[in-house]
């Protein structure tokens, strides 16, 4: 494994940290996940198990090892020292005030283990004016530009995937990989910032630099594309597809199927752009193709002029996917009290000559204490002490 000898202590919440560190579990990483007491709050969301344990957790969590810690307390402080000690990473997604407060800080960290890589994503980074504001998600979502353009014009909408916290992840995971690349000739750690807002910044960048460069205020145009046509979502007998046709190939395959072969040499559709600006009119063409249309009759016939389309699947039927399983994307894991067992995706890509970790489910609530604090050294009678005092 990638990963193997390589421990680290995830004090993440929710999404940006815990997925950061779940990328790092799946090739072979020792990701101790430390919880307070009980669990914390990112445990319980959209509970699914008879715990309260919830699907995000689930899917954040995998592979990864559960300690139960107050670590502001004296005791727990002496037991983050001894896992910093043991550590190559640390991963929290927490504000630079929490973390000084907790000892979790870069300065703190590397004078216990100066080969220690911290890993932190926080909404605003640690500079500026927003440095000490909280946020989730759409706070990056909506600050990015992205929410104006989504929906119509009296309306905005969010995405309801929190495409910035995991984009947040993906990144930090690749700064942790770029440090520990660096540890190797330097010998030394060092710290791995991400935030929200560049991530989202980063995600939607094209719309800021079309602006700058063009001068467009661009308004919201409902599922329709700026740059590309006919791209839209459409209604046929019995659902929804959509279509994105981009490219002056793909257009003209387009135009053929649905009887407009007049349209390929219209001066008015001759480029993306141009489509795109005349948009709404290629998007009742289609619309009034796919009327008459099942949306497999459509797919199949988007499929066979290869023309990009796809149906607009509920939740429950993505998975259920030939193509899903063929893929060999979904880990069943069976985590205690669940109905069934969990569907779980981990890193979707794979390594030629590197596989994942097996397949494991995501921890109980300090199903790991024990083991964890007798690697550090603790004997049954301390951890029972540890406890009874409800430091673990």
């Amino acid at each position: 494994m990638p990963l193997n000898g390589i421990r680290v202590l995830d004090f993440g919440r929710y999404i940006a940290g815990p997925y950061c560190a779940a990328l790092l579990a799946d090739y072979g990483a020792d990701v101790i996940r430390i919880e307070a007491p009980g669990g914390n709050d990112d445990r319980y969301t959209v509970p699914v198990a008879d715990d309260g344990s919830g699907a995000m957790f689930m899917q954040m969590n995998r592979g990864k090892r559960c300690l139960t810690l107050k670590p502001g307390s004296p005791e727990g402080r002496i037991i983050v020292r001894q896992l910093v000690e043991t550590a190559d990473v640390v991963v929290a997604n927490l504000p630079h005030d929490a973390l000084t407060k907790l000892g979790l800080d870069y300065a703190s960290l590397s004078a216990i283990n100066p080969r220690v890589i911290l890993a932190t994503a926080s909404a605003f980074g640690s500079q500026g004016p927003l440095a000490q504001n909280v946020g989730f998600d759409a706070v990056g979502q909506a600050m990015s530009g992205a929410v104006h353009l989504t929906g119509t014009p009296d309306q905005p909408y969010r995405a309801q995937v929190n495409y910035v916290d995991f984009g947040t992840a993906l990144h930090t995971a690749f700064g942790v990989m770029l440090a520990l690349r660096e540890r190797e000739t330097t010998g030394k750690g060092q710290c791995v910032s991400g935030s929200l807002l560049g991530t989202a910044l980063a995600f939607s960048n094209a719309l800021a630099i079309d602006h700058a460069l063009n001068g467009i205020e661009r308004q919201p145009i409902g599922n329709r594309s700026y740059s590309s046509a006919p791209t839209d979502i459409f209604r046929t007998r019995d659902g929804w597809i959509v279509t994105q046709i981009v490219g002056g190939g793909i257009f003209a395959r387009w135009a053929n199927l649905v009887g407009r072969p007049e349209l390929i040499d219209d001066p008015l559709y001759a480029s993306d752009i141009l489509r795109g600006d005349n948009g709404e009119v290629l998007s009742v063409i289609m619309q009034r193709w796919c009327d008459d249309r099942s949306s497999a009759d459509a797919i199949a016939e988007l499929g066979a002029a290869r023309v990009p389309a796809a149906p607009v699947l509920r939740a429950g039927e993505a998975l259920a996917q030939p193509q899903v399983a063929a893929m060999g994307l979904v880990e069943p894991a069976a985590y205690p009290g669940t109905s069934t067992d969990a569907p779980v995706i981990r890193a979707p890509i794979t390594l030629s000559d590197s596989a994942k970790m097996a397949s494991a489910r995501a921890p109980q609530v300090g199903e790991h204490s024990d083991a964890i604090l007798a690697e550090l050294g603790y004997n049954t009678a301390a951890i029972a002490a540890l406890r009874a005092a409800r430091i673990i």
